[in-house]
């Protein structure tokens, strides 16, 4: 009955989530409603092990996306993201607009941009470069999608999107951990995006099928826009100064972190201190670099606001607030599989995965429980959070056994976390199609074919690591 309850509590979330509900509302609910009849109480459930799961995740990588929503809004309203958008889609041109599109996308998610706004920026340019080069408007939502949630956001090495910083905190790691797995795998995204849709692109329009009738209005040149090359500066200080600060080389004349700096809070008997230096550093990192890097895009983008009915402050505060839901919404669906986890149904299914270790090893019991919990939650960093959680520990002393470094798992559970992670109810997934104008069944297709394709690609990096050593 225990298991029945789980299954239900994961499906009631799905539904409700694909039909628009709130996760910050619904999670708690099912969560509640798949412990019903274990041992544990509904309310102390709810209040001990649900709030307190929430509390962590949100402790923990709360400034992430405080800083990367304020980073993300000045990069938008001071047309610092439209100028480079546009500078890309001017370099491609509509002979290469898929291609452009993709790199676009991974420019600015690479660039420390939230994955939101990057979509909202893209979809225009993206838009008029697909209507002129005759393509289906349907294939726009998947290559917006491949370039954005893809490589960009959790192969990249360095790349600071939450899905690369999550394994750092478990594994003590920086974000530049496994460059070369990391490499690859952004090379096998890419191509597969790319000859996917080109293939997709020129099949649809053998059989006559252009854009189509919806009639996109063409973007005017915007003269307030602030030089492409001045508007790279931020972006290009969130990579610098996340390596300078990360120091992911361990050169011994760079930057180190004080180890004892934690030492001081130990009186205080704070229940969420980090157990040491090394499980924060990485995000210390990301938020110095995002904080920098917002000063500059304040700066250069400072024209913009005098044409614009928002004030400076107006976008700092929207940022602000802004990542609040954010945060809260994929710490919810963390809470939610941290509930289903702990649960006493839930240990023939976290057997099975642990055996899955035993038998194939830990990188591969990482691919499969990862994908296991981002197509439950519907989320890239909630599952990759709760499988962590839940096996971080284990598979660290599987690797340690086997000699595996743990840059090379950081980078699996990384890439991992996107397997299967556009299932209907991701809510991401749901944004996507409703900026574009479109519905699943108009543009679900190519999305679902490309997660299949993408499936394999976790598999294909361990495959590299196992045949090659490259870290």
């Amino acid at each position: 009955m225990e298991t029945f309850c789980i299954g239900a509590g994961i499906l009631g979330l799905m539904s409700f989530a694909y039909r628009g509900w709130s996760i910050i509302l619904i999670a708690p609910f099912f969560a509640v409603m798949a412990a019903i009849f274990s041992e544990f109480g509904i309310l102390p459930v709810y209040s001990e092990l649900y709030m307190t799961r929430l509390a962590e995740y949100t402790k923990t990588y709360y400034p992430v996306f405080l800083f990367g929503a304020v980073f993300a809004r000045l990069m938008e309203k001071g047309g610092l993201a439209s100028a480079i958008a546009g500078k890309i889609m001017e370099l491609l041109g509509e002979t290469r607009a898929i291609l452009a599109v993709l790199l676009g996308c991974a420019a600015l998610t690479y660039g420390g941009l939230s994955v939101f706004v990057v979509a909202f920026v893209m979809y225009p340019f993206g838009a008029e470069i697909f209507r002129k080069a005759d393509i289906p408007k349907r294939l726009l939502p998947a290559t917006l999608w491949m370039g954005i949630f893809s490589f960009a956001m959790v192969a990249l090495p360095g790349t600071p999107q939450i899905q690369n910083i999550i394994p750092s905190s478990y594994f003590g790691t920086s974000t530049w951990a496994g460059a070369g797995i990391g490499m690859f795998a952004s090379l096998l995204f890419l191509l597969l995006s790319l000859g996917w849709l080109m293939f997709r692109a020129r099949s649809l329009q053998k059989k006559g099928e252009g854009y189509g009738e919806a009639v996109e209005r063409k973007r005017r040149r915007d003269k307030t826009l602030p030089h492409w090359a001045w508007s790279l500066v931020p972006l290009l200080m969130v990579i610098v100064i996340n390596m300078i600060l990360s120091n992911p080389f361990h050169w011994e004349w760079g930057f180190h972190w004080d180890e004892k700096s934690l030492e001081r809070f130990l009186p205080f008997h704070l229940p969420l201190l980090a157990a040491s230096v090394g499980k924060v550093q990485a995000i210390w990192s990301i938020s110095a670099a995002l904080i920098a890097s917002s000063i500059a895009a304040a700066i250069i983008g400072r024209k913009r606001y005098r044409h614009s009915k928002e004030s400076f402050l107006d976008n700092i505060n929207y940022g602000a607030a802004s990542s609040c839901a954010a945060v809260l919404n994929v710490a919810s669906g963390f809470a939610f599989g941290s509930v289903l986890v702990s649960l006493p149904g839930f240990l023939p299914i976290k057997d099975l995965l642990v055996g899955i270790g035993d038998t194939a090893g830990p990188l591969v019991s990482a691919v499969v429980t990862t994908n296991v919990m981002g197509g439950i939650t519907g989320s890239a960093s909630g599952g990759l959070t709760i499988a962590l959680s839940m096996l971080g520990e284990e598979w660290a002393a599987m690797a340690a056994t086997q000699g595996i470094p743990l840059d090379v798992l950081h980078r699996i559970v990384a890439i991992a976390s996107i397997g299967i992670d556009p299932v209907p109810h991701c809510g991401a997934l749901v944004t996507l199609l409703a900026i574009c104008g479109l519905s699943h069944k108009e543009a679900y297709f190519d999305i679902i074919a490309l997660m299949g394709l993408k499936f394999f690609v976790p598999f294909l990096c361990v495959l590299f690591y196992m045949l090659t050593g490259i870290v």
